[in-house]
């Protein structure tokens, strides 16, 4: 019998042995990140910031989504759990901003080099359809309980999007344009930030949405880790059977789910009509 999960598990050992003073300090960096824009978001009084916020989803996306953002938030204050959603959200977007810094270069060099995005792909199937909790198991390992391991379990679920989409949008930039930027003597960064960047950007943009809400999925999941939350609540709704406390900790979550994909899918949309024009 062959039995991988012994030498990953082998692995994993020999990596937390040897490289031990690394994740310690990569661990103290990102619990500073979260903790950083867990107290910019704690600092302001809550009506200020949902007013803040609804305004914000009005000028991006509408006057409907502006409305729901401040009736869903007033309501998720309502309820009790704003503290909850507060380090819920510090979480996701330390998460995804990580993801995005990590993806679209690796979506970029994916789209320029064939080799690579062959590489690539296989990873990012195995990284999608990989189960979620499997991620939870080395993040531990490496971190240890709370909010990092939750982090980078989020990061490695939730990056996919961003490199594929990435090389999706710069591989569909027509190569006219391409051809024809290079005519005029640009050089491969010039086309890349001037042509191909802003033409791919609606794709790209929507690689965006689409890390964010899947970083959003894995850090409920992560409150199995200690990482807090609003994935705590849905937890402790599992676990002691308290099909109230649970089903309000998933409203919370549904709102919080659709104010983030109305906002990021109109910076898209905006684009793509600028681009259209």
């Amino acid at each position: 019998m062959i039995k991988i999960g012994k030498y990953i598990e082998h692995f994993i050992n020999w990596l937390t042995l040897h490289f031990g003073p690394f994740f310690k300090s990569v661990k103290h960096i990102v619990e500073a990140m979260v903790n950083a824009v867990q107290w910019v978001l704690g600092i302001m009084p809550w009506y200020v910031l949902i007013l803040l916020l609804a305004i914000f989803a009005w000028r991006r996306a509408g006057w409907s989504a502006g409305v729901f953002t401040l009736l869903g938030l007033g309501l998720i204050y309502g309820m009790g759990y704003w503290p909850q959603t507060m380090e819920t959200l510090a979480l996701i977007l330390v998460s995804a901003c990580i993801a995005l810094l990590i993806g679209i270069p690796f979506g970029i060099w994916a789209a320029r080099n064939n080799m690579v995005g062959k590489i690539l792909r296989p990873i990012l199937d195995f990284m999608q359809t990989m189960p979620a909790f499997v991620y939870l198991i080395p993040a531990v390992l490496f971190f240890g309980l709370g909010k990092v391991p939750g982090v980078f379990a989020t990061i490695i679920f939730a990056m996919p999007p961003a490199v594929r989409l990435t090389t999706l949008g710069i591989q569909q930039v027509p190569k006219d344009i391409v051809e024809a930027t290079r005519s005029f003597g640009a050089t491969s960064t010039q086309l890349l930030l001037k042509v191909e960047l802003p033409l791919a950007m609606p794709t790209i943009l929507a690689g965006v949405n689409q890390t964010i809400m899947m970083a959003l999925s894995m850090v409920v999941i992560a409150a199995m880790i200690a990482a807090g939350g609003l994935g705590e609540i849905v937890l402790k709704g599992i676990t002691q059977l308290k099909i109230g406390v649970g089903f309000e900790g998933g409203i919370a979550v549904v709102i919080l789910a659709i104010i983030l994909d109305r906002i990021t899918q109109s910076f898209g949309k905006k684009r793509m009509k600028k681009t259209s024009n």
